[in-house]
């Protein structure tokens, strides 16, 4: 009788050991997985630059070490994009507030934004942080450090093309590495988009849309790297 009960409670244990082990490994697992999609996933070292800002100093890669920054190519007299860029980043600043946090405008058109162009755009759009800097130089350097970002800037020497860029910015760690959030599939996002939306999934675009999903991801983003 004693052995019947020893052997129905060595049967019970046996099988409730692999559901204990699973159990653990699911909740190991899915611990596992909310980290990773709270993480921030590193693309790569941010580009070597070296360009001179609205008050004719030159900014390097090396000076915006030990501050989170972003990153846009944009161009002063641009009538569309442009325009709701900087006033996205406007109220990215206003909302960090922070000494730590930084942005770098790097101009396509360095013919005609000159670093006193720059200054009467940065004052009056209203940028006065003194951790934005509005970049200009020579527009061949500019096209190759847009290649090296992989955001697109158009040929210079095509006519049609060469002042189109793209609405991509780049979120750039303390430690100067090009760093994103996973997507819903875990899969990288790389840039965040600095445009408006028409919709709160960010799927239709709109110069005077109302929804700036990936602004607020900027926000929450900049403010894990700043801890």
């Amino acid at each position: 009788m004693i052995n019947r009960k020893k052997q129905k409670s060595f049967r019970k244990s046996k099988l409730i050991l692999p559901i204990i082990v699973f159990a653990v490994l699911f909740l190991v697992i899915g611990i596992g997985m909310s980290y990773f999609k709270k993480s921030l996933y590193t693309v790569m070292k941010v580009p070597e630059f070296a360009l001179t800002d609205q008050n004719s100093k030159k900014i390097t890669n090396k000076d915006m070490l030990g501050k989170v920054y972003l990153v846009e190519f944009f161009y002063s007299r641009c009538p569309t994009i442009c325009p709701v860029m900087n006033s996205n980043m406007k109220y990215i600043d206003e909302q960090i507030n922070d000494p730590d946090f930084g942005i770098i405008s790097i101009s396509i058109d360095p013919t005609n934004d000159t670093p006193e162009v720059l200054k009467n755009h940065a004052r009056m759009i209203g940028a006065d942080s003194p951790n934005w800097h509005f970049l200009s130089g020579d527009r061949d350097y500019i096209g190759n450090l847009a290649d090296m970002f992989d955001i697109y800037v158009g040929d210079k020497e095509d006519d049609s093309e060469s002042l189109n860029h793209s609405g991509m910015i780049a979120l750039i760690d303390k430690e100067g590495n090009l760093r994103c959030r996973f997507d819903e599939n875990n899969m990288p996002i790389l840039y965040y988009s600095g445009l408006n939306y028409e919709d709160e999934a960010g799927t239709k675009t709109s110069l005077r849309g109302k929804y700036h999903p990936d602004r607020e991801k900027l926000i929450e983003d900049i403010r894990k790297l700043l801890k």
